[in-house]
């Protein structure tokens, strides 16, 4: 074994007596989860009563759209089971890891808000009669899932810790100071310092994950950071630490600001809960302390390495989690790559500040891309330059955030003053999220497993390879940053030349988001009506983006299942619109509620689609066929579609909604079925469902006929006797499943179709 004797001895032993290590600590770890009464219980799915001690902040699930409707939302709380009452009368004593699921559905959002049970701190002992549930999947961390009965408030039996009774009243003190900033600083400034999301709004969430600035929220782990680095330096420059930072101007010494350092991430760390994420960022933060308690300039990457083994020992778990590996190999990059790129900059002529906040910011972005690609399926842009430009803002937020954190308890008038001045660049770094996610060319899709990740590092060194013979050049450095700039702003004009899309003179568009519908009618230049949102906002969004709509006179949404307005965030964002049409049935309720909360935060008017209304915007002009007063049939929401016939200086639309066959009967009969006629294009009724009534199709017989339908959907849309039908009755038919968007030009004899 000649490769054997190239290994220093100690190292192999080393390495060896780690993997023991962590073998062992896995194995106790995971025997936790098989000990004690309720994996059996789990099994047989008994319902029972325990005692369960809370270890983590309570959260309420984000709206997920399952077909037409949003998945109930619910407050998940991880706990450990510490007593159980066994359906056969006995008690037993345990100490098991459970998921405690509360069933939010029949709560209004104000509740949820307010909910007793989102206000939960760890270390809280609740009393719950729950059915105890197997978890999902392999490889959890806890043993069993108990949902839990009733809607009532939690059954507190014992209160929190003094610390955590500490830590929660100054968590709660920050949200009373941030209430009146604006909604983006409200929602982010308590991110930015404890790591507290709970304010933070879906789109919000989906501007800084386009433009990777997320570990801005990642339980404060960046933000830790910045207060080390204003102690000790920036993390760019951590081989001469001492030299920098706050410390050597008050005249520290070295190790006294190592026991500072200390200090702070000890404080940090009881303020924003001692769980695995916080453990994580205060681990990476110590490394910097280390090497100053130390003094020694080669320390660096070997604490990083004790830190990562300390803690997975600790929890193995964390050898599953991306946000852990993600954060150990961005400090690895900080530590490494950065102080090089930074030196090499600066010879190049850059001044020293620009070249560690360019030299930090790359490492990470090249070390942490892959690993993002496998979760998001997406690589950004954006990100050095987003994350370049939120720099200078992140340090005053998290400084005045936390001095607004420690005067909160005792002096609200000053913790809001100071959460005044923090929310000026708390507001700027939501800013640039939402202008960097907004930019066409923002981000493009990458294959989301490891092999893709792996693709996109060979295709990160190429770059670095030729980006570093052509910093030589900066006439073709200049050429690709104005390359570059082209592919984020994508200019309408040009990409038209370059894609064909959108086609000249379009006059109908359906959007490809998925299992859903979104359509847009042509309006005038950069104008356009839009009927319904899809269930995705950032699609829809990315398709109003590449059609150049910007001023949107009116929003129309068929009826109210998720499919078909969860989307309307997208729709709204960053552009003007002037009034939102919707159908008189306001089912289901909690999608109407959260249409008229939309509307609400931007003071856009919502209205009421009657038959017979007609309207009209430049060449465009449409009229409600559907639905009467009284909506006939037993399809619920989806027989109260509204349904449009639309004229425009091309082609005639009939669009109807997601209507069932016995409202579309009903319409043939109503007055207004006069007007249901040979159309040349029709939007297939609920994604080309089976249920379609052959009367209405043959009416219509349109040239045309356009699907709305997901990939792969489970309900089997469009349905082959549909398409069938329509193909005999002489229509083209095309589905968005298969090509894409769709948009139609021309008129009279003469149709023209282009996909995206």
């Amino acid at each position: 074994m000649w490769w054997w004797h190239g290994w220093p001895r100690g190292a192999v032993a080393a390495a060896l007596l780690c993997a023991a290590a962590a073998a062992a600590s896995a194995g106790l770890h995971g025997a936790d989860l098989r000990r004690g009464p309720v994996p059996e219980l789990a099994r047989r799915y008994e319902v029972v009563t325990a005692e369960a001690e809370v270890t983590s902040d309570p959260r309420l699930t984000r709206p997920r759209i399952s077909g037409a409707r949003a998945a109930p939302p619910a407050v998940l709380v991880d706990a450990e089971v510490r007593r159980v009452d066994k359906p056969d009368g006995t008690t037993e004593v345990t100490r098991t890891p459970v998921l405690l699921i509360v069933d939010a559905s029949g709560w209004a959002a104000r509740e949820r808000a307010a909910s007793p049970w989102l206000s939960l701190l760890p270390t809280t002992r609740l009393r719950v009669t729950a059915r105890v549930v197997p978890a999902l999947g392999g490889g959890e961390r806890v043993a069993a899932v108990l949902r839990v009965r009733g809607s009532g408030p939690p059954r507190v039996v014992g209160r929190p810790s003094g610390t955590q009774r500490f830590a929660g009243e100054l968590r709660a003190g920050l949200r009373a100071a941030t209430d009146g900033l604006e909604p983006d600083a409200r929602a982010l400034l308590p991110g930015l310092v404890v790591g507290d999301t709970s304010r933070i709004t879906p789109e919000l969430d989906e501007a800084f994950k386009a433009t990777d600035l997320t570990h801005l929220l990642a339980v404060s782990g960046a933000n830790l950071t910045i207060l080390m680095a204003l102690l000790i330096g920036p993390p760019g420059r951590a081989q001469r630490i001492e030299r920098r930072g706050l410390a050597p101007g008050l005249g520290i010494p070295l190790r006294a600001t190592a026991v500072c350092g200390g200090v702070l991430t000890l404080g940090f760390v009881i303020v924003c809960r001692p769980d695995p994420s916080v453990l994580r960022a205060a681990a990476c933060g110590a490394v910097a302390l280390l090497a100053i308690a130390t003094g020694r300039r080669r320390s660096l990457i070997p604490a990083l390495a004790t830190a990562v083994l300390v803690l997975v020992l600790y929890d193995p778990w964390l050898a599953r989690s991306y946000g852990f590996l993600l954060s150990v190999v961005a400090t690895g990059a900080l530590l490494t790559l950065a102080p090089r790129w930074s030196a090499a900059l600066r010879r190049r002529g850059m001044a020293p500040r620009v070249a560690e906040a360019l030299a930090a910011a790359a490492a990470a972005q090249v070390v942490c891309a892959p690993v993002v690609a496998v979760l998001s399926a997406r690589v950004s842009l954006v990100a050095v330059p987003c994350n370049l430009l939120v720099e200078f803002a992140v340090a005053p937020a998290t400084v005045l955030g936390f001095a607004a954190l420690g005067t909160a308890p005792w002096a609200m008038p000053v913790a809001e003053a100071l959460s005044w001045c923090a929310g000026w660049p708390a507001g700027w770094i939501a800013d640039i999220a939402r202008a960097g996610s907004a930019l066409p060319g923002a981000g493009v899709d990458w294959p989301g497993s490891w092999t893709g990740a792996l693709l996109l590092a060979c295709t990160t060194v190429v770059l670095l390879l030729v980006g570093r013979r052509l910093l030589g050049h900066p006439w073709l450095v200049g050429a690709c940053a104005v390359l570059l700039l082209l592919v984020l702003v994508q200019p309408p004009p040009l990409t038209r030349v370059i894609t064909g899309w959108p086609p000249p003179g379009w006059r109908y568009a359906m959007c490809d988001v998925g299992q859903g519908d979104a359509t847009v009618l042509h309006a005038g230049d950069g104008a356009g009506v839009v009927v319904d949102a899809g269930p995705d906002p950032v699609l829809v969004d990315r398709c109003l983006r590449t059609l150049g709509i910007t001023r949107i006179p009116l929003v129309v949404l068929t009826h109210f299942h998720a499919d078909h307005v969860a989307g309307l965030p997208g729709v709204l964002r960053g552009r003007s619109v002037g009034a939102i049409e919707t159908t008189g049935l306001q089912e289901p309720v909690e999608q109407a509620e959260f249409v008229r909360r939309q509307a609400a935060a931007r003071r856009i008017p919502v209205t009421r689609a009657v038959a017979g209304e007609r309207r009209r915007v430049g060449a465009l002009d449409w009229q409600v066929l559907w639905p009467p007063p009284v909506v006939p049939g037993t399809g619920g929401p989806n027989d109260a579609s509204v349904v449009l016939l639309v004229r425009s200086a091309g082609p005639t639309l009939l669009m109807l909604g997601d209507l069932e066959p016995p409202a579309q009967r009903a319409l043939l009969e109503s007055p207004a079925g006069a007007a249901v006629r040979s159309v040349d294009v029709l939007k297939v009724a609920h994604h080309g469902s089976a249920y379609q009534d052959p009367d209405l199709m043959r009416r219509v017989a349109p040239r045309l006929a356009v699907v709305s339908a997901g990939a792969d959907n489970p309900y089997g849309h469009p349905a082959p006797a549909t398409v069938a039908a329509l193909r005999a009755g002489g229509a083209e038919v095309l589905r968005t499943d298969r090509g894409g968007a769709v948009a139609v030009a021309g008129g009279g004899d003469r149709l023209l179709v282009a996909r995206d």
